[in-house]
């Protein structure tokens, strides 16, 4: 399938008013792309066990079986992170844009159908490299288009509108069978596909490609255009990285662990009543959307990202806290209301991303930032592998409390690692500090 080529956004203005770029038609397709994004990505955590049990699975199988599943997923976040990432920056954010969702709304739409766990199991890393591909360069693209003083809105505005996916999520699931919930997701992102089709192209990244001589897209001083090795090449540029990572790490932990795990927890923490999956990731979920909403205003008025993530962050532990020691006893209704806030604390999630896109230059933004949402996604693997180590000898909920300690000091040390990246210019290129016998040819570069 051959896409038309993106028609290039004009230089932001300055005097652009809030409430016209966060409608603008870019920010407003993006925001809809990652709802459609967020809604396939949680759609197979909440269809987990109907799914398999349909397939012939055991029910006592099929919470080691899911595992399987969603860590073949998250691989596929991985792997489709950097692939997507690098060739944001070689070929442009629009057809990139294009190009994941045509993947993954495909593979949505075959899980459907699937006669086995096998090839479910395939199916879940083919849409996994196609998710891979939405928020990181969504990001990147609405931060290139809009002025420094006004990207904190078009990145609220994708986060917002995007994570409420995964509310229709489950009320999709509630109201229909796993099949058609599927069927729903891939016909919507089909359907965003036709409005991508008008979706401008970055115009810092179309001058950066077009360019011939004197500038540092053709020059060996910098970094060819979606190198990936290059975000570790450089110590102080990977640290820039890790420290990135590890700030979002908390959300999926969050998500990965706590809430999609809640109907396992709950009852292991004395929570009275019922608790489902599907319940647990629908307040988390609006939860996060509210928090998204309020952390982009808060940076705007703050002018700051690095304190807001700050204060977020520091709710976020208070619940985490909250959740293992105040439980026992606690109603399923409280129970939901204590997912809600914890999705609120953790709702700094969007500003990580806008702060990564901030910190690199324009030939390694989709890279760094498209690939570290799906290294922060991944990072759901080892704790689980973590839990499994762990779990025999210090039980469910101590294991899964310890898991959460490690990843809050981690990240508590990014914070302070972190410098404040709000209203920076984004006209700038990562240099390359190798030696010259070392960097690519030029005129490869300007091809590539």
């Amino acid at each position: 399938m051959t896409l038309p080529a993106a028609p290039v956004a004009p230089a932001a203005t300055d005097d652009l008013s809030p409430w016209r770029a966060v409608m603008s038609p870019t920010v407003v397709i993006a925001a809809l792309g990652y709802f459609v994004d967020l809604y396939d990505l949680l759609l197979f955590r909440i269809v987990r066990q109907p799914s398999l049990v349909a397939l012939g699975v055991p029910a006592d199988q099929t919470l080691s079986v899911g595992f399987n599943l969603t860590s073949a997923q998250d691989v596929g976040l991985l792997v489709g992170g950097f692939l997507w990432g690098s060739l944001g920056d070689r070929r442009g954010r629009a057809s990139v844009l294009y190009a994941s969702i045509l993947l993954y709304s495909v593979a949505n739409i075959a899980n459907a159908f699937v006669p086995n766990v096998e090839v479910y199991l395939a199916l879940r890393f083919i849409a996994g490299v196609g998710l891979a591909g939405e928020l990181g360069v969504a990001i990147t693209l609405v931060s290139e288009v809009l002025p420094p003083h006004l990207r904190g809105y078009g990145t609220t505005m994708i986060a917002t509108v995007g994570v409420l996916g995964a509310v229709v999520a489950s009320t999709v699931t509630n109201l229909f069978d796993w099949k058609t919930a599927y069927l729903v997701g891939g016909g919507l992102g089909l359907l965003l596909l036709a409005l991508r089709v008008r979706m401008a192209e970055s115009h810092l990244f179309q001058a950066k490609s077009t360019s011939k001589s004197g500038s540092k897209s053709g020059s060996t001083s910098t970094v060819a255009r979606g190198n990936v090795l290059a975000l570790f090449t450089r110590p102080e540029r990977t640290g820039r990285y890790i420290a990135g990572v590890l700030l979002a790490v908390p959300t999926w932990y969050v998500i990965g662990m706590l809430i999609s795990a809640g109907d396992k927890l709950a009852p292991a923490l004395g929570v009275e009543g019922t608790v489902t999956t599907a319940d647990t990731i629908l307040w988390c979920y609006l939860g996060l959307s509210m928090g998204d909403l309020g952390s982009g205003l808060i940076s705007q008025a703050l002018a700051s990202r690095r304190k807001v993530i700050g204060l977020y962050f520091a709710f976020a532990t208070t619940m985490v806290v909250v959740f293992f020691t105040a439980t026992e006893g606690m109603s399923s209704t409280m129970f939901l209301v204590l997912c809600l806030l914890l999705g609120f604390g953790v709702g700094y999630w969007a500003m990580v991303m806008q702060m990564i896109a901030e910190m690199f230059g324009t030939n390694l933004r989709a890279t760094a930032t498209t690939s570290a949402a799906n290294v922060v996604r991944a990072t759901v693997i080892p704790m689980g592998l973590a839990l499994k180590a762990l779990q025999p000898t210090w039980g469910l909920t101590t294991s899964v409390a310890l898991i959460g300690v490690v990843v809050l000091v981690l990240a508590l040390i990014a914070l302070w690692a972190t410098k404040e990246t709000f209203g920076r210019s984004l006209a700038f290129d990562e240099e390359d500090d190798r030696p010259a016998s070392a960097r690519p040819d030029p005129a490869a570069t300007s091809t590539s």
